[in-house]
């Protein structure tokens, strides 16, 4: 069975449970399910965290796609500092809590992310400027486990799709490398199932 299958399953259940104990999904508080009851007893289900993880899945919020988050007025946003691999250096401003990933793509900035943030490719990569460098989190494991496929990785290499801007980045420099190494697309053969 597939994972939407489940979900889609286990969001029926739901619905059928709710109905039957004249609950509504929607009137829980955000994020919330709430207690689910057993439809052959009048007890509550006491392990749900499989359903409710399931059920959170399907969202009704708002979905930001690729260029519709509004760009930063002039002079209101977070300046960044992108140099190109011919050495131009191209000066954007981001969203606060916007992905170095996102302003790349929403400035027409060569970066790939051909993984979409899932941590699962190095094609992000950006070499960052030792002082912004400094002020961030340390990498996670999966983070570091994909820079070690980078290309060109220095000490202040980080994955572009990790790095999300806040107003102690103002000025924050970000290298974009020559090239980039995708593992599919440079020689990878499908396999059959």
């Amino acid at each position: 069975m597939t994972l939407l299958a489940a979900s889609t399953r286990a969001l029926r259940s739901l619905t059928a449970i709710s109905r039957t104990r004249n609950q509504s999904i929607s009137q829980q508080p955000a994020g919330l399910i709430g207690p689910l009851w057993s439809t052959s007893t009048s007890t509550p289900i006491k392990n749900n965290s499989l359903i409710q993880r399931q059920a959170a899945a399907f969202s009704t919020g708002a979905v930001l796609q690729h260029g519709s988050m509004p760009r930063p007025a002039p002079g209101t946003g977070i300046k960044v500092n992108f140099v190109k691999p011919d050495g131009e250096t191209v000066t954007v401003e981001a969203n606060e809590g916007e992905s170095l990933l996102d302003l790349a793509r929403a400035t027409d900035m060569d970066v790939e992310g051909a993984c979409e943030a899932s941590l699962a490719c190095s094609t992000c990569h950006l070499i960052l400027d030792d002082a912004s460098f400094d002020k961030l989190e340390e990498p996670s494991d999966e983070e570091n486990d994909m820079l070690d496929l980078a290309f060109g990785l220095t000490d202040t290499s980080r994955l572009g799709c990790q790095v999300l801007m806040t107003k102690e980045l103002e000025g924050l420099t970000a290298k974009i490398p020559s090239a980039t190494r995708n593992m599919y697309v440079d020689g990878a053969k499908p396999k059959h199932h």
